[in-house]
């Protein structure tokens, strides 16, 4: 598939977050993303919350998801299409699913949206997007559905992605959730809206764990959310902070790939001639050079050596139809993973260099 770009959004290095900060009020993280990341806004995920951490937060509304004690620390999530009731619930979510796939417009007061008590974030940021002069895009981001059917059990600790009903009420649940907040944000700012399907789980896969699962139903599970992000207008990309199959995800119909470039640039480094197909399609890197998961390496890293390791890897893949300049005109910025695990003082600095690199990069090249 042709991305279709003509929107006009240039990605030319700018700095973009991964949502997860260690706050617990969204107004201070607020104000440390627009300071670090004026240009491209996202939304704070503050997993301190237990409604705002990765499996909660977009579980409402999708009827085989049973929560107990939600917002608790006790709180338990499960899948259970068994329960008394199912099979009307079940019906209902199709019939609304039917419904605004065929009027999108009727998105905004569906079971599809996202609560303000679990992304005070979100609406957080379209209060302040009119008042930010710098933007270029804005960013969202979705908990992906391979990561949500793997990491949420039934009762017998079976994996709902193993379950067909399951599996395809989520993949549709998450894809709709994923057009409902493209439109939320684009009818609060008049830039290019950015939307990553976050699949931490991507990473198992060839695992024991996950030996049945085949590429094809993962470009088929991700092609879907990323169809629904883009018929709402958005740019669809998808966060892996691990190491995956990326042959199989540049081969997918996403826009924008994000991964870990500081910890696992060797893996998808060989895969020359499909980042390049990427590239050729208009595709654009989000490079997770800002290291994220130790300590001794956010200490020990500084805007110099973080812009000579992009310099370097940019220079392994580019091959001889492009320079520098070229990768990081469709190449944005990123620290390798959320900072909500770090101490404040380390999600500071992890902030300050992706900004600080963002900026050497662009003066040296564009």
């Amino acid at each position: 598939m042709m991305i279709d770009n003509s929107v006009g959004f240039a990605a030319q290095g700018l700095p973009v977050l991964i949502g997860s900060l260690p706050l617990d009020s969204h107004t201070k993280a607020m104000n440390l993303i627009l300071e670090a990341t004026p240009e491209i806004p996202l939304w704070p995920q503050l997993p301190s919350n237990p409604s705002e951490q990765m499996l909660p937060q977009f579980a409402e509304g999708i009827p085989c998801i049973v929560e107990k004690n939600h917002g608790s620390r006790e709180n338990k999530i499960y899948f259970d299409i068994s329960y008394n009731g199912f099979d009307e619930a079940m019906l209902a979510f199709y019939e609304d699913y039917l419904m605004v796939s065929e009027n999108p417009e009727m998105l905004k007061d569906s079971r599809f949206t996202t609560s303000r008590e679990r992304a005070a974030g979100l609406y957080l940021l379209t209060d302040k997007l009119a008042a930010q002069p710098k933007i270029h895009a804005v960013k969202g981001q979705i908990t992906g559905p391979f990561t949500m059917l793997t990491g949420i059990k039934d009762l017998q600790g079976r994996a709902g992605y193993f379950d067909d009903t399951i599996r395809d009420m989520v993949i549709k649940g998450i894809s709709m959730k994923a057009a409902w907040q493209t439109n939320l944000l684009k009818n609060s700012s008049s830039h290019q809206v950015i939307l990553f399907i976050d699949e931490p789980a991507l990473a198992g896969l060839g695992s024991s764990a996950f030996i049945s699962v085949t590429a094809d139903e993962i470009k088929k599970m991700i092609n879907e959310v990323a169809g629904a992000i883009h018929l709402a207008g958005g740019l669809a990309g998808i966060h892996v902070c691990a190491n995956t199959d990326w042959g199989l995800l540049l081969e997918s119909e996403i826009d924008i790939l994000s991964f870990d470039a500081y910890g696992f640039f060797d893996r998808i480094a060989p895969l020359t001639k499909q980042i390049s197909a990427f590239l050729d399609r208009g595709g654009i890197i989000a490079w997770g050079g800002i290291p994220t998961s130790r300590a001794e390496d956010i200490e020990a890293e500084s805007t110099e050596t973080l812009t000579e390791l992009w310099k370097s890897q940019a220079e392994s893949i580019m091959g001889t139809d492009r320079d520098k300049k070229d990768v990081l005109r469709q190449t944005l910025i990123t620290p390798s993973c959320g900072t909500g695990s770090l101490t404040l003082e380390l999600a500071r600095t992890v902030l300050n260099l992706t900004s600080s690199v963002s900026k050497a990069l662009r003066a040296e090249f564009l």
